[in-house]
């Protein structure tokens, strides 16, 4: 095989990931000026160019860009099956990082189920927060809001994010409303994290809102889904995730005008995941997909 020289194939790729030669130094324990001499060895050895000045950064070239494309690919194959190489060789065990709005409305409860069909393979689950990203050198799967288009990662879409409001038919009948007549201007208003949610909807529904729009601000979505199952108010929920709440009454539907249509909660892995991992993904996707709203 003829194989560039790895050390420069390695500060290529640090350097046109970060776009910045300084950055795959600290990123790598090595100088600015070594990154420097690395890529233009490369760019030597291969009789292109492939990096260019750009402002304060580097940019690639075309050549570059098709080259990193290759290249990153390459090295996290390379990246995982060391991974996979330096782990118990049987796999008795995954790791499966989830949020806790799929924790506990959808992995946690299930989980007896995959323990049946799967009772040899131990499940850890930890928390995700929703701004993590995959990194398979401490998961085997991610559950989180957003797909990883890096290469070297498969994303399959769980649920939409598509947000309605929803209240609990107790807190309708306490106001005296009806499903069909709810006047959300007038309504207690759930948040969360902050007011922009219900912004967003006022301005498509095309209606007025209370200025200032007041209501409580939940930091964890799961308390605010506990506050508008006990019927504190009307909640911004992304009516997929509630299905079941939904389907059991626990939850009513308000108005078909929704928000965040265009985002999605995602299931990560490695794109060379184990069986094992595999048979979690598959029968966890299978759950999601167990019933439908209509």
């Amino acid at each position: 095989m003829q194989l560039p020289p790895l050390n420069a194939l390695r500060a290529f790729e640090a350097t046109a990931r970060l776009m910045s030669l300084s950055k795959a130094g600290d990123e790598l324990h090595v100088t600015h000026a070594a990154i420097s001499h690395q890529i233009k060895h490369l760019e030597t050895w291969l009789g292109r160019k492939l990096l260019q000045k750009s402002g304060r950064g580097v940019a690639l070239t075309p050549a570059g860009a098709e080259y990193y494309l290759a290249v990153s690919g390459a090295l996290a194959a390379i990246a995982h099956a060391t991974g996979n190489m330096r782990r118990d060789h049987n796999m008795r065990s995954i790791t499966v990082g989830c949020i806790p709005s799929i924790a506990s409305r959808w992995l946690v409860p299930a989980l007896p189920s995959f323990r049946e069909s799967d009772p040899d393979l131990d499940v850890r689950i930890v928390y995700a927060r929703a701004e993590e990203r995959f990194d398979d050198e401490s998961l085997d799967v991610l559950i989180t809001m957003g797909e990883d288009l890096s290469a070297g990662r498969e994303s399959r879409l769980l649920f939409s994010r598509r947000n309605q409001p929803v209240a609990s038919v107790h807190y309708l009948a306490k106001r005296n409303w009806t499903i069909e007549n709810v006047p959300f201007a007038r309504a207690d208003l759930l948040h969360d994290e902050s007011v922009d949610g219900w912004k967003e909807w006022f301005r498509k529904a095309e209606l007025k809102p209370t200025e200032p729009i007041r209501g409580p601000i939940f930091q964890d979505f799961n308390i605010l889904a506990t506050a508008v199952i006990a019927g504190h108010g009307v909640a911004l929920c992304p009516v997929e995730v509630f299905r079941r709440e939904i389907e059991r009454g626990d939850l009513v539907v308000l108005s078909d005008i929704s928000t965040a249509e265009t985002q999605g909660y995602y299931l990560i892995t490695s794109a060379w995941a184990k069986k094992p991992v595999r048979r979690f993904a598959e029968w966890f996707i299978q759950e999601c997909n167990s019933s439908s709203l209509r």
